[in-house]
């Protein structure tokens, strides 16, 4: 009787974590379990999740690590990589630099015999001064993988790995789950949100953090001159669980002169006549129907490495407006879904404003343009194999070869 490959995924963290890198590891690991592979997550403790449990056929295993390698870990370290050395495991994939799993899996990588996996995750930290000494190692700790993937031909964790001679690179984008966006009925998340169906509806997905450049979709929101009334709604989820975490967000927004969204909201529907603004946190089910309902989405993200909202809106069928943050103007090309524009002055990493009110005003002002749009961007998603369910077996092909 053959034995089933034994798969390890690290990645900070796991669902019921939510966030692009959650989604991304949850696809993957689950895809695979269904297939018979014997799949395990090492990831950081979540309060809703027992510390070695089965999540949807997952063993996910909690290891208390905060930190990295540039800022210091501490916690169950040598725990983690005991567990690494003694796991028995035939392949390990990694995701993302700049945190524990991968950090602190350095030490013992070597002694590892196995295949493995390495996704850098954009690297965001490359220019920033506090981490160039950890970049300075970066070269070393690459070539004890047996393959880098990357969500990017163009961005610049890739450019780093040609840069130093690095072999073994893949490109994998990132996609959509083709059970959520396969049925055309999106139910009546419209009626219950209180919007006409005549209305146009703007919409972002993110979490309520600045960087998700929810901000800066309100003020194009408020300045773009549309032909019909309009309703905004902005799903933000809570990024954090703890009131000590609230309290730490809401005054580094204060400091940048960001109030709390829903007050932001408040205010602006007392002012304003034919726009509204709603800030939600909807279940899963109901931003899908969101999407599929929506007549355009806008993202203003600051900083992304390859955003999987803008995959999510070409699924559905709705165009987006994005900012050029990570991939965006490759999943622009890829999908044909929608427009991105520049960021504002040099050295920033917001949007230009005024591009975006001039885009918003773009898409919105001719209808059958924009619906072309959505079908076409639709039509690509499915065609060109952006699916979970053709992106994993790439996943899966690389490693049991």
């Amino acid at each position: 009787m053959s034995i089933s490959p034994r798969l390890l995924l690290c990645c900070e963290h796991y669902p019921p974590s939510v966030g692009g890198v959650q989604e991304v590891m949850r696809q993957i690991a689950e895809r695979l379990a269904a297939e018979g592979l014997e799949v395990t997550v090492a990831t950081s403790p979540h309060p809703q999740r027992s510390l070695d449990t089965v999540r949807n056929g997952v063993r996910v295993v909690s290891f208390d690590i905060v930190g990295n390698w540039a800022k210091g870990m501490t916690g169950q370290i040598e725990e983690y990589r005991s567990f690494l050395r003694h796991g028995k495991f035939d392949a390990v994939l990694i995701k993302a630099a700049q945190q524990w799993t991968f950090d602190a899996a350095m030490h013992v990588l070597p002694e590892m015999v196995c295949r493995k996996l390495f996704i850098p995750c954009g690297f965001s930290g490359l220019r920033d001064p506090f981490y160039s000494k950890y970049f300075q190692q970066m070269p070393e700790w690459l070539r004890r993988f047996d393959g880098l993937i990357f969500y990017s031909n163009e961005y610049q964790d890739i450019a780093f790995a040609r840069a130093h001679g690095i072999k073994s690179l893949h490109l994998i984008p990132n996609g959509v789950d083709e059970r959520e966006f396969q049925d055309p009925e999106f139910g009546e998340i419209r009626q219950r949100l209180g919007i006409d169906v005549k209305d146009d509806l703007i919409i972002g997905v993110g979490s309520r953090i600045a960087t998700k450049g929810h901000w800066e979709v309100v003020r194009a929101f408020r300045k773009a001159n549309l032909n019909r009334p309009a309703t905004l709604v902005i799903n933000a989820n809570s990024p954090g669980n703890t009131f000590a975490g609230s309290v730490k967000r809401h005054l580094k927004h204060a400091l940048t002169g960001r109030l709390p969204l829903p007050w932001v909201a408040r205010w602006y529907n007392l002012t304003q006549k034919f726009k509204r603004v709603l800030v939600v946190d909807l279940s899963r089910a109901d931003v899908v129907s969101l999407y599929k309902s929506a007549d355009l989405f806008v993202m203003a993200s600051h900083v992304e490495y390859s955003p999987l909202v803008l995959f999510e809106a070409a699924a559905a069928g709705t165009p987006f407006v994005a900012s050029d943050a990570g991939n965006s103007q490759e999943i622009a090309r890829w999908t044909r879904g929608g427009v991105v524009v520049p960021r504002g002055k040099e050295g920033s990493a917001m949007p230009n404003i005024n591009a975006l009110v001039q885009e918003i005003e773009n898409m919105l002002s001719d209808k059958e343009k924009l619906n072309a749009i959505g079908q076409m961007a639709k039509i690509t998603i499915w065609n060109e194999g952006f699916t979970w369910q053709k992106i994993v077996l790439r996943y899966r092909n690389l490693l049991i070869p």
